[in-house]
């Protein structure tokens, strides 16, 4: 029985179903494709450059957020959707390949840009797909089906095409324009028919993500000490490095995850779609672009440090780099209090507040040295994320658990 059940085509999932380890499996190509985001923009470090790793970093985003979804309904285990995943890994890691030229082709081989969007289209044509096989009886979610592919899915990539044709700034417009379209194309086809089964494992999935987003910060930390000495600077370096990660992932795990689990587990129908939607699919990208912002500075503080032979210890970060060390700190923090605010309607004012300072901080980092930058950097969002934590954790949990305990279950 068993057999026969890993065997099927497609098994649905029910509402305690949680994190399978082929989904973990999938999980590790993206760990590759984000790393590959940092070093984009590590190679074209202006501001033209940093928005292009973003443009990547949101499709790359939405390639993820479609199979999380379809993970949600269907088992990723169950024969069928476990081929379709091994097949969307094979095209992800040729996407990821892709993504260090995509903005600047090398001459000779196969086109980049090209390529990444011929394997963009792939995921989510297969993504279609697999929604379409695993729903033979939804007439609404079909429709959905339908809707998403004319005004999400269509569109975008025809954008996508043209710019691929392009370089530089129009490449980059045509290609922001796609996402935009992309993005919004959810919104107006609608919540009706898309379904989260299991509140539990789609905030996993998520929890997930942002884990692999920190580790991939700390990876952009090794690689700027690659080859050098270790020295004491260094060390200190690493280890404020690390503190700045563990102040976000505090935020994240012990502040924000819980209540928004509780919060989608509450409702039902389209209120827990959109409600997913909103906090999961759209507001954690900006917590994955923030620490891919940051993994940015990171990297080239310990850089700096270590290569003693061309940077002082008194040199500062420069350019865009300066402002992507605070500057991905405040879209994360940004990022959080717009899921507070979603999740219980209390306004996070520290949070807030931290987030456009640190938005604003990037003239203020380029002055001064880059070890004490990031150690202060560091420090101040521990205390931020104090803050917030001892005015606001336990309000959030009330208001977070506050309908389900007015509106029992029947049962």
């Amino acid at each position: 029985m068993a057999w026969n059940r890993e065997r099927a085509l497609v098994v649905a999932t029910g509402d305690d179903h949680r994190v399978t380890p082929a989904e973990l499996f999938f999980d590790l190509v993206f760990v590759y494709a984000i790393t590959q985001v940092t070093a984009l923009m590590a190679a074209h470090p202006s501001p033209v450059g940093v928005v292009g790793g973003m443009v990547v970093l949101a499709l790359l985003w939405w390639c993820w957020c479609c199979f999380a979804w379809l993970g949600n309904v269907v088992r990723a285990d169950s024969g069928g959707v476990f081929a379709v995943l091994v097949t969307v890994m094979a095209v992800v890691l040729i996407v990821s390949l892709a993504v260090p030229d995509v903005f600047a082709d090398a001459p000779g081989g196969l086109s980049a840009p090209l390529v990444f969007v011929v394997c963009y289209g792939v995921v989510r044509v297969l993504h279609l797909t697999s929604y379409w096989v695993s729903s033979p009886g939804d007439a609404m979610l079909r429709a959905t089906l339908r809707r998403t592919a004319l005004m999400s899915v269509l569109p975008p990539l025809v954008l996508l095409l043209i710019g691929s044709a392009y370089s530089g700034r129009v490449q980059l417009l045509l290609w922001i324009g796609a996402v935009a379209v992309d993005y919004g194309g959810i919104y107006v086809t609608g919540a009706s028919g898309w379904r989260v089964n299991s509140p539990g494992h789609f905030a996993e999935r998520h929890g997930l993500i942002v884990i692999i987003a920190l580790g991939e910060s700390i990876v952009a930390m090794g690689v700027g000490v690659s080859g050098f000495p270790l020295t004491f600077a260094v060390l200190g370096a690493s280890a404020a490095g690390l503190l700045l990660a563990a102040g976000l992932w505090r935020l994240y795990f012990r502040q924000l995850g819980e209540p928004a689990e509780h919060r989608l587990g509450g409702l039902d129908g389209d209120d827990r779609t959109r409600f997913a939607r909103d906090v999961y699919t759209f507001l954690h990208l900006p917590l994955v672009a923030g620490v891919v912002l940051c993994a940015l500075g990171m990297k080239k503080v310990l850089q700096q440090v270590a290569d003693t032979g061309h940077y002082g210890l008194a040199e500062p970060l420069h350019g865009v780099v300066a402002w992507s060390l605070p500057g991905g700190v405040g879209v994360f923090l940004l990022g959080a209090a717009a899921i507070v605010l979603r999740t219980t309607g209390r306004r996070p004012t520290a949070l807030a507040v931290g987030g456009v300072c640190c938005l604003a901080a990037g003239p203020l980092v380029g002055l001064v040295p880059a070890l004490p930058a990031l150690v202060v950097l560091a420090v101040t969002t521990a205390v931020l994320v104090s803050l917030h934590g001892r005015r606001g954790a336990s309000e959030v949990r009330a208001a977070a658990e506050a309908k389900p305990l007015a509106d029992p279950d029947p049962a």
